[in-house]
């Protein structure tokens, strides 16, 4: 009994702070849009202010009988009045609209509504968040983390990465540019040395570098893409010799990927639909290691979310990427 106890307070204590946290964040975006906003108003008034003084002087300087004394003073309030009629050609008004803050909002009932969904039983059993590590357990604010839209220039800030593929994994079919940052299919063979590294019968690759810890966020070009592409990360683990379901990305354990041919999310061969109404020519992927996150983004769509993984991951990390037809670049972010 206290065990249950103990559990159910922990859930709900997990709760109340994701409730908190996203409140906090709410009320923090609405105030910059508001202080913006106020900062132009306040910008205007001042503007109008210098035009009603020109205005009252112009009138005064109309009263002047005499031409050589007006046209003195004309010319130098025309030259005063260039200063804030420059500034007011600068002035673009932002649109006063809480739509991404709104947005935010309801992405987060969603998130809490499907977690509050799951009978308590089942949490019970499982463990409170069982497919999140101890870490994330113990840092609450996951939902903030996914949430969509997401400011990418943060990301481009702060986490920005620019992978380069690896030649020992290349499958024979495919081909890299001088950068490392273009896979591109080649219907010809091409005879690269043979290596344990190399995959020899799927059309897959993974990348030089690997992340072992920390946040990392990478950007991958599909406008040259075919029909059929997966874009994701693996484990070194991963097989690489033979054809098997197991060797495939996202059909194992040491994988997560995201597919086209229709839109589905991989992991362990268990597929998610998602839904994309245009093909994006771009798509960012963000890996907090620690945390557990996997996440995936449509940049063409204005960083809408794509799809989110949850695991604990046990070994380094390397961006993967399997095609068929066309070819694959790494964005260079850094």
């Amino acid at each position: 009994k206290r065990q249950l106890s103990d559990k159910v307070t922990e859930l709900q204590l997990l709760l109340w702070e994701e409730e908190r946290l996203a409140k906090n964040f709410i009320e923090e975006k609405t105030q910059q849009a508001l202080e913006a906003h106020d900062q132009q108003l306040e910008s205007c008034r001042e503007k109008l202010a210098a035009l009603e003084t020109f205005s009252h002087r112009i009138r005064q300087i109309q009263q002047h009988s005499d031409s050589v004394q007006l046209l003195e003073k004309y010319t130098e309030i025309e030259k005063e009045m260039q200063w804030p009629r420059h500034l007011l050609e600068q002035w673009h008004p932002i649109p006063l609209s809480f739509e991404h803050i709104l947005s935010h909002y309801k992405h987060f009932v969603t998130v809490l509504q499907s977690v509050l969904q799951k009978p308590l039983e089942a949490w019970l059993k499982e463990d409170i968040f069982s497919s999140l590590n101890a870490t994330v357990k113990k840092q609450p604010g996951t939902v903030l983390k996914t949430m969509s839209p997401v400011d990418r220039l943060l990301f481009l800030n702060v986490n920005a990465r620019s992978p380069t593929w690896e030649y020992d994994s290349l499958h024979p079919r495919l081909k890299l540019s001088d950068d490392h940052l273009v896979v591109s299919c080649n219907w010809r063979r091409i005879f690269y040395p043979c290596g344990p590294q190399r995959f020899d019968k799927l059309w897959q690759v993974l990348s030089r570098d690997a992340f072992l810890s920390g946040s990392h966020y990478w950007e991958v070009d599909l406008l040259h893409a075919g029909a059929g592409w997966w874009i994701g990360t693996a484990y070194p683990s991963i097989g690489r010799k033979g054809d098997p379901e197991t060797r495939r990305l996202g059909w194992n354990r040491a994988s997560w990927c995201l597919k086209k041919f229709e839109y589905w999310a991989f992991h362990k061969g268990e597929r998610i639909p998602i839904l994309i109404v245009d093909d994006p020519d771009r798509i960012g992927i963000f890996l907090d290691y620690e945390a557990g996150i996997l996440s995936f983004y449509n940049v063409t769509a204005g960083m809408a979310h794509l799809h989110t993984f949850r695991c604990r991951f046990i070994e380094p990390v390397y961006p993967a990427l399997r095609v068929w037809k066309g070819s694959i670049r790494i964005c260079k972010l850094t």
